[in-house]
C-alpha cells in the first residue's frame, strides 16, 4: 500500500475538508474543520492529508508539546479515514507509518493519543499497534494511551 502524508495547505485544504467519517462515528472525532481551526490557532499541530498514491483517503494531526514536564510529549491526536475508504486497511497502514514518522521527526520513543470512551474499533487498532491505556484522561475526559 503506497501511503504518504502531505501537509494541509491552501492547495489541498478544500479537499481535506470534504473528508467524513462513517455514520455513527461522528462523535468519536472532531470534524476536520475543527481540527484545522485548532491547528491554525496553535502552530504546534501538524495537520496532514493521508494519500494512497494521489488519492486523498484520510487526515491526521500530530504535534509536540513542551508543557508536559519534564521532557514534553508527542501527540498523535487525530486519525481519520474517509468513509469511502474504511475497512480497506488504510487506517492500520497510516497508523504504522505515522508512528515511524513521529519517532524520526521528534526523536522520541513515547507517542501519546487519546480515545473517546466507546470507540472500541480505534482502541483495538491502537492496542494492536503497541499502545496501552495509561489509566489517565485528558482535559476532555478521553482515555490516554501511550506507545513506547
Amino acid at each position: 500500500m503506497n501511503i504518504t502524508f502531505k501537509p494541509v495547505t491552501e492547495e489541498n485544504r478544500a479537499d481535506v475538508l470534504q473528508l467524513k467519517v462513517g455514520k455513527g462515528q461522528e462523535h468519536f472525532i472532531e470534524s476536520v474543520q475543527q481540527c484545522l481551526d485548532e491547528a491554525d490557532k496553535r502552530k504546534s499541530w501538524r495537520p496532514v492529508g493521508i494519500y494512497h498514491g494521489e488519492e486523498l483517503v484520510g487526515f491526521a494531526m500530530y504535534g509536540f508539546f513542551w508543557e508536559y514536564f519534564p521532557v514534553g510529549r508527542v501527540w498523535m491526536d487525530r486519525l481519520l479515514i474517509d468513509e469511502k475508504y474504511q475497512g480497506k486497511g488504510y487506517g492500520k497502514a497510516a497508523l504504522h507509518l505515522l508512528l515511524e514518522r513521529l519517532r524520526k521527526e521528534y526523536g522520541r520513543k513515547k507517542i501519546y493519543l487519546s480515545v473517546i470512551e466507546g470507540n472500541d474499533v480505534a482502541a483495538g487498532m491502537y492496542k494492536n499497534a503497541g499502545f496501552r491505556f495509561t489509566g489517565r484522561r485528558d482535559l476532555h475526559g478521553e482515555h490516554i494511551m501511550v506507545c513506547e
